[in-house]
């Protein structure tokens, strides 16, 4: 088993965030796993991405020319990302911030309002719960409950109090990726 895919948005979305977690949810599972970020210089509004890669042997390279998946949350982003994707790979679009359709029909494509329904839990710093709980749902590589413990285990004392609201949007984000998986199964 590998998989390895890239989240990618602007600084303050906590895409670092994101791809540190599901590098700790690997670690806590005993497997393989590189975490590979690259911020620009600016601490918030600059781009940022991270590779992610876990595997069940040794990861030769945390370079990723091609991922299984990826996760952008800007425009920018879906730009350069979205030729990158393996054909027959998944594609999370934050909907919210990304106001053009995605071009290639060589791949699964989740788009949700992710700003939006982080919003509508209570906290805009939740978008990359949200879109990470589609991931999850899509790309099963952990249960939302191993992330949701991870999360647990890694987030500092002082956020705590946190803890349901991440995990409420991982839940959604999961949610949402279902329906819009049954949408495309009806038409």
């Amino acid at each position: 088993m590998k998989t390895d895919l890239i989240i990618a948005g602007f600084g303050g979305q906590g895409v670092l965030f994101a791809g540190q977690l599901l590098a700790h949810a690997a670690l806590n599972a005993e497997l393989y796993t590189t975490w590979y970020p690259s911020y620009g210089p600016e601490m918030r509004g600059g781009t940022a991405n991270c590779t992610v890669v876990i595997s069940d042997e040794p990861i030769g390279s945390p370079v990723v020319a091609r991922p299984e998946a990826a996760i952008v949350l800007n425009l920018p982003s879906l730009d350069r990302y979205e030729s990158l994707v393996r054909p027959g790979g998944l594609l999370i679009v934050n909907a919210s911030l990304i106001d053009r359709d995605v071009r290639r029909t060589d791949i699964d494509v989740i788009a949700i309002p992710a700003d939006d329904v982080a919003a509508e839990l209570g906290s805009p710093r939740l978008t990359n719960m949200v879109l990470l709980g589609a991931l999850l749902a899509r790309l099963p590589v952990f249960t939302l409950d191993h992330v949701a413990k991870t999360l647990e285990a890694v987030l500092p004392e002082r956020h705590r109090h946190l803890l349901p609201a991440n995990r409420a949007a991982l839940e959604r984000g999961g949610e949402l990726a279902d329906a819009v998986k049954l949408a495309a199964a009806t038409v």
